[in-house]
């Protein structure tokens, strides 16, 4: 049996989806249950998980599948030996979620700096699991791994790195760059996707790795 706010969140998402074919942000389900906080909506969605009224599409940040309704939010059938056929539930449609967007990643310029500055909405297909945000990419650094000025960087969260991918690297907390990250003996190694310019050597103490490249999303104006 499900709790009175358990019932109407599984009841609003599976109306939304009949409507829209696209499930509802948790900022629409925490005012749509006047609830004081998403992680009240984490807790709920959890607990209807558990109990497999609704799944969480895998690779679809924000995507959710009613699995089945309440018993009381059903309608009874007209003859009592007369199951009613079950409701149709729509696959959710592409799904679009919006992430930090830190700003031009720049010379002197610390990523923290952009925290909070805007919203950036990106396909959620282009993003896996974690936490990510965005940077605009400045400059032609990169342009042989096909990353050009203007750009948007879409970054997983993370410190650690392996070598070869490509990360943004805070340089003595100072300069956020984003290159190819290699370790070369006791030094780090970050290089560049252009010939015209050098890799940069520097101590693993000088460069602290804040996210991972996973996605680039362009702009045709």
């Amino acid at each position: 049996m499900l709790t009175r706010k358990q019932h109407e969140l599984v009841c609003f998402i599976n109306d939304r989806l009949a409507e829209t074919g696209v499930s509802p942000s948790f900022e629409e389900m925490k005012e749509a249950l006047d609830l004081k906080s998403k992680s009240g909506v984490h807790r709920l969605i959890s607990a209807l998980e558990e109990r497999q009224f609704i799944r969480r599409l895998p690779n679809r940040a924000r995507a959710l599948e009613v699995l089945r309704m309440p018993e009381r939010a059903e309608k009874k059938p007209a003859k009592a030996n007369v199951k009613p056929a079950p409701a149709p539930v729509r696959e959710p449609a592409n799904d679009v979620v919006d992430i930090p967007l830190h700003g031009r990643i720049a010379a002197g310029v610390p990523i923290e700096a952009f925290e909070g500055s805007a919203m950036l909405a990106v396909p959620a297909a282009l993003l896996g699991q974690g936490e990510h945000y965005a940077l605009e990419v400045a400059g032609d650094s990169m342009v042989e791994a096909g990353i050009l000025d203007g750009d948007y960087a879409l970054v997983r969260r993370t410190e650690t790195a392996r070598d070869g991918e490509i990360v943004v690297a805070l340089i003595e907390e100072a300069e956020a760059t984003l290159k190819y990250f290699r370790r070369e003996g006791a030094m780090v190694r970050l290089d560049p996707a252009n010939r015209s310019y050098d890799p940069q050597r520097y101590a693993p103490q000088q460069v602290r790795i804040q996210g991972k490249l996973s996605g680039i999303l362009r702009r045709y104006d």
